[in-house]
């Protein structure tokens, strides 16, 4: 086991190596602070007293998040809007020293997710957001910035919150690419994709894909309630988009990996203390994986790496990122 968290710390210690390119929804994320002492005599509901609020990157902004705090490099490509909200997410990106020149002002405002928050409860979320497929001069903007920059990187991480950007032009442009870099390079690039179960047909080809629970049951048809049927609901996924991999993640249950020609199940407990907020876990499943595939890592050990930043995250509250040196003291 001890040389076994020396191999793990050694795969972290290569993070710094990587580049990864993130493409998806980017969304603003709003949290209001504050306590509830009543009941408001308007309507049924808890007066929240406000004493803080914050902004931070959220969406696929998070998993850019995630994959800078624990020591990588990473680039954004989406849409924000040309108001005051999208300056201050520019404003978060250069806190964390990320580039911008892949964020497009679209024609849509740029998505918030506010949420309010009390006696460590949330109380209520509301979103301001434009879905839809971008319009063609800010999709032609993103496509000119893939074809510019997509061989630099070594690993690619698409998160779609289903708001419109990862459309199916998009998808069919960037299979063709990564196809032209292995081809021009014979270096793959290792596409992972965090998907919405309604557009996983437009990741087929895909390195891994990693739905929850949830997803994985619906997109497979199958009532996923023990080992059986959850390899059979992973192995139908992967039939269904010819992907290489699937990690579904499952909550306090662990993840379970279906390798590429694999007939086993790999499950992989869960490694959380406490869960006190699920919100942004996904994006820390898909920026670690990312990290350690692009470091060398196999399928396995960059699933298991991803289970341990989960089970970090999850014991903080709101859209959190996980640090290298906690990720190293988690296995240490």
């Amino acid at each position: 086991m001890k040389n076994k968290g020396k191999d793990m710390q050694a795969q972290v210690g290569r993070f710094a190596e990587t580049r990864i390119l993130v493409i998806g929804d980017v969304i603003l994320d709003q949290f209001i602070w504050g306590n509830v002492s009543r009941i408001s005599p308007e309507a049924p509901v808890p007066v929240v007293n406000v004493t803080q609020e914050e902004l931070l990157l959220g969406g696929s902004a998070n998993v850019l998040r995630n994959i800078i705090s624990l020591g990588g490099s990473c680039a954004l490509c989406g849409i924000i809007g040309d108001d005051p909200m999208g300056d201050e997410l520019l404003a978060l990106m250069e806190q964390v020293k990320a580039p911008v020149d892949g964020l497009i002002k679209g024609e849509r405002p740029t998505t918030i997710k506010t949420r309010v928050v009390a006696q460590g409860q949330q109380v209520v979320r509301y979103d301001r957001e434009k879905a839809g497929v971008p319009g063609a001069a800010t999709l032609e903007r993103m496509l000119q910035y893939l074809d510019a920059h997509l061989a630099d990187f070594d690993a690619v991480v698409v998160s779609d919150y289903a708001k419109g950007v990862v459309n199916e032009q998009l998808m069919t442009h960037l299979h063709r690419l990564l196809k032209d870099v292995r081809r021009s390079t014979g270096r793959p690039i290792p596409l992972i994709v965090d998907p919405k179960p309604e557009n996983l047909h437009r990741f087929i080809g895909a390195t891994v894909i990693t739905p929850n629970n949830f997803e994985a049951s619906r997109v497979s048809g199958m009532d996923i309630r023990d080992k059986e049927t959850l390899l059979a609901a992973a192995r139908q996924i992967q039939e269904d988009i010819s992907c290489g991999a699937v990690l579904i993640t499952r909550g306090e249950a662990g993840m379970a990996l279906l390798e590429e020609e694999s007939d086993r199940l790999i499950t992989i407990p869960t490694m959380a203390q406490e869960v006190f907020d699920v919100t942004g876990a996904g994006d820390t499943v898909a920026a670690t994986l990312a990290l350690g595939l692009a470091a060398g890592c196999s399928m396995t050990d960059a699933a298991v790496l991803a289970n341990y930043a989960a089970g970090i995250v999850v014991g903080k509250i709101g859209t959190a990122s996980v640090s290298c040196d906690e990720l190293l003291n988690a296995f240490s």
